[in-house]
Order: C-alpha cells, then structure tokens, then sequence
C-alpha cells in the first residue's frame, strides 16, 4: 500500500467522520423534541435504570456542554450533559440509559470494559509522548511512538464492544421498562446507533494512522 493510497483512505475516513457527526447532531435536534410520553427525564430514566439492575452505590449528576455525557468508573458517576440530563425527550432516556449501561458493566465486571479502564492511565502517558516521538528523525525513538501509538489504536478497537454492549442493554431496559414502546422504540435504538458510528469511525481512523507511520519506519530501514 503506497503513501497517496494512504492519504486517500485519510481522506475518506475524514469525510467520513464529518458526515457520522452530522448525521449525530442531525439525529439529536430531531429526537430531542420527541417526548417519550411519561415526563421522566434523562436523570429519572438513569436512576431508575441503575436502581432496576440492584445500582444504588453511582451517583446521576450532571456535566457542562454538548453530547458531554459519560459514565466515570473511577469514582462510579453517570455525568449526563445539560441537555439530557432535564429533558423527557426519547434522545435524552436513549443516552441516559446508554451511560448507565456502563455502569451496569461496571458492577457486572464486563471484560471489555475492564480492560479498557486499565489501559486509560496507559493511554494517557502514551498521548503525552506520541506527538514528540512520532516527528523525529531517529527510526529507535519513531518505533517507540509507534508501539505506542499501538495502544491507543488497541483501545479504540476495544471501545467499540464496550459501547456496543451498553446500547444493547439500554435498548433492553428501555423496552421491558415501559420507557419506549412500539412507536419510539425504533427512534432510540436509531438514536444510539448513529452514536455508535462515531466510535467505528475513529477505530478506523486510528488504525490508518498506525499504518501510515508503521510504513514511514520501513521506509527509514529500507
């Protein structure tokens, strides 16, 4: 596989990504303004999704800016956006249910999930360093930032099942709860669904970037 054909896959995966995210935020202003018809917000549907699965030790709060939502296993929060964590749309009780799916992962010691809590701190120190060794002109210290570059790929690929699973047993909850029924259900799974292209997409990209510097290596021995 030569340079330009890697700068071409660069380019799709770019424009790619752009339309996922619009696609998003297209799919977020519509959902937003679908009620889900029994008034409970995004923090009712998180805590009541927490407490049906014996959750009662995670904190539902709330956290500054948009699609900002997330569950913290280190200090076990569910952090719902602003714009989820008050609103009684079908998007926000998708996304609350979705975030507390990690945390129903989390007290059900999914594997996925665990191994990806245990590389963050390794992903972390690799972030610092991949930028620095990554651009130099010595292949020892390019292979370092390679390696490392590796990991953050590795943790991209391993997100995707994390993320996957937890739309899965939103969907599930939402449903037997009597949160969604037959005529909204089908807006939240598309709602979570189109979040989930995000992750792939940046997997993808990921693992294209790790090509190109691994070639740029060879290049340097040959």
């Amino acid at each position: 596989m030569g340079t330009g054909m890697i700068w071409i896959i660069f380019i799709g995966i770019a424009a790619v990504s752009w339309l996922v995210q619009m696609n998003l935020q297209n799919k977020f202003k519509k959902y937003s303004k679908i009620p889900t018809g029994n008034g409970m917000t995004g923090a009712d549907v998180a805590l009541k999704m927490l407490h049906d699965n014996g959750i009662y030790d995670v904190t539902v709060t709330h956290t500054p800016g948009h699609l900002t939502d997330h569950y913290n296993p280190a200090n076990k929060t569910v952090n719902l956006s602003e714009s989820v964590y008050s609103s009684n749309s079908i998007m926000a009780a998708a996304v609350a249910a979705h975030e507390c799916g990690h945390a129903v992962q989390h007290a059900r010691a999914y594997a996925p999930l665990t191994m990806r809590s245990k590389l963050v701190p390794v992903v972390s120190f690799a972030s610092q360093w991949i930028p620095w060794l990554l651009l130099n002109s010595f292949p020892q210290l390019l292979l370092a930032g390679i390696i490392l570059f590796a990991l953050t790929t590795l943790f991209s690929f391993i997100t995707l099942p994390v993320e996957i699973n937890a739309s899965k047993r939103a969907l599930v909850w939402l449903s037997n709860s009597g949160i969604t029924n037959s005529y909204n259900h089908a807006q939240a799974e598309d709602a979570l669904r189109s979040a989930a292209y995000t992750y792939v997409v940046a997997a993808l990209g990921s693992l294209a970037t790790l090509i190109y510097y691994i070639m740029i290596f060879l290049g340097r021995r040959d």
